[in-house]
C-alpha cells in the first residue's frame, strides 16, 4: 500500500498478523498483506504526522535483519517521543560500546522508520547524522520528524 503524506510518498507491507515494512522507496504489493494492518498503519502514520499521535500499537515484526540489527532496533523503540540519543548511547544500551559504526549501518537499514524511531538517534555533537541513507533529503525527513515530535528540540535528551 502507498499513501501520500506531508514527508511524500510512504510505501507499507505487512504480513497476515503485523506490519513489515515502512518506506521512503516503492515496496511490491504483497498480495498476501493484511489489509486491515495496512490501513490502521496509514491512519496511526498520519495521525503521527499531523502531531496528533506519540505512540503505535500496531503489530509489527521484523522479517529482515541480523540478531544484531534486531537488537539495535529493539533499542531503538525504547527511546521517548520527543527526546533524542547519539549512536553512542544506543551502544552502550545494548553493552557494545565499540559498535557504533555498526548502530548507524544498522538504523540505515531499519525495515520500519518512524513507528522504530531511528530518527531520535543524532550525532554525540548533536547535529543530525544519517537517516534514510545519508542524502541531504533523509537528513530533511529526519528533521522534520524531530520538529513533529518537538519543535523545541535544542539540546540532546538521553533515554
Amino acid at each position: 500500500m502507498k499513501f501520500e503524506s506531508t514527508l511524500g510518498t510512504i510505501w507499507l507491507d505487512a504480513n497476515q498478523s503485523a506490519l513489515s515494512r515502512i518506506s521512503y522507496t516503492p515496496l511490491a504489493e504483497n498480495p498476501l498483506a493484511n489489509q486491515k494492518i495496512l490501513q490502521t498503519a496509514k491512519h496511526q502514520l498520519v495521525e503521527f504526522l499531523a502531531g496528533e499521535r506519540k505512540t503505535f500499537d500496531i503489530p509489527y515484526v521484523f522479517e529482515i535483519g541480523t540478531d544484531f540489527q534486531q537488537e539495535v532496533w529493539q533499542a531503538l523503540a525504547e527511546i521517548p517521543y520527543g527526546e533524542t540519543c547519539s549512536y553512542l548511547d544506543i551502544a552502550e544500551k545494548i553493552q557494545r560500546k565499540k559498535a557504533v559504526r555498526a548502530i548507524g549501518q544498522a538504523n540505515r537499514n531499519n525495515p520500519l522508520p518512524i513507528l522504530i524511531p531511528c530518527h531520535r538517534v543524532i550525532g554525540k555533537n548533536g547535529k543530525l547524522v544519517g537517516y534514510s541513507g545519508s542524502s541531504d533529503e533523509g537528513l530533511k525527513l529526519k528533521e522534520q520528524l524531530l520538529a513533529i515530535e518537538n519543535p523545541m528540540l535544542q539540546e540532546i535528551t538521553l533515554f
